[in-house]
């Protein structure tokens, strides 16, 4: 049975750059203690990082500076691995759409569940709670558009959502300055009539419903 060492560098050659706890216990073979053992040397090595429990990433060279890749790698697999729907939104979804002004230092997600924020390597990544009422209301794919990378895709917030999200969470999004440039910036691109679909589609949700925690 192959060593973890081996594992993971049967997991890079087939692309994949990622693995649960349950799985790599199974497929080396070793306990619950001696995996843990392993993994932690692996980290130090800055062959694994640890973004959740239960759930790593596969670094290479390329990842070493930053201590882990950019997290729209991996995002997708994250959430499902915890069972969460999300998308991207705020600043980096309008860095993705085109919107450059505002540096996004910050990869910001929106979820259904509070989930605290944390830190990997030169990467922090904030969850924005949104109620199940008002996500469920505007998470589908008619206002969602998807991030292509190595991995595959990555849920995205469709330019008229990301305008939504912004002013509805302005604190979030460098302030009414920050949300007025990236209005400039994307205003132009949206479709109007998605936009005032998906204002309609809001308009009966309580202000509550879109609260931050």
């Amino acid at each position: 049975m192959a060593s973890l060492d081996q594992y993971l560098d049967e997991q890079l050659a087939r692309g994949r750059g990622y693995l649960s706890r349950e799985e790599a216990l199974k497929a080396v073979g070793l306990s619950p203690a001696a995996f843990a053992a392993a993994v932690t040397r692996l980290i130090r090595k800055r062959r694994l990082a640890n973004p959740r429990h239960g759930f790593y990433l596969i670094l290479g060279p390329e990842d070493w500076a930053a201590g882990a890749p950019d997290p729209a790698r991996w995002i997708d697999l994250l959430m499902r691995h915890q069972g969460i729907d999300y998308r991207i939104s705020l600043l980096r979804a309008a860095a993705f759409h085109g919107s450059s002004h505002q540096a996004a230092m910050v990869f910001q997600v929106i979820v259904p569940k509070q989930i605290r924020a944390f830190e990997i390597g030169r990467h922090r990544l904030q969850f924005v709670y949104q109620t199940p009422a008002a996500f469920t209301q505007v998470n589908v794919s008619k206002w969602i558009g998807q991030l292509k990378n190595e991995a595959g895709f990555a849920k995205v917030a469709g330019i008229e959502l990301t305008l939504l999200d912004c002013a509805r969470y302005f604190h979030k999004s460098a302030g009414i300055g920050g949300v007025a440039q990236i209005a400039k910036d994307l205003g132009s691109n949206a479709d109007p009539e998605s936009w005032q679909r998906l204002r309609l589609s809001t308009k009966t949700l309580p202000y509550a419903d879109w609260d931050i925690y």
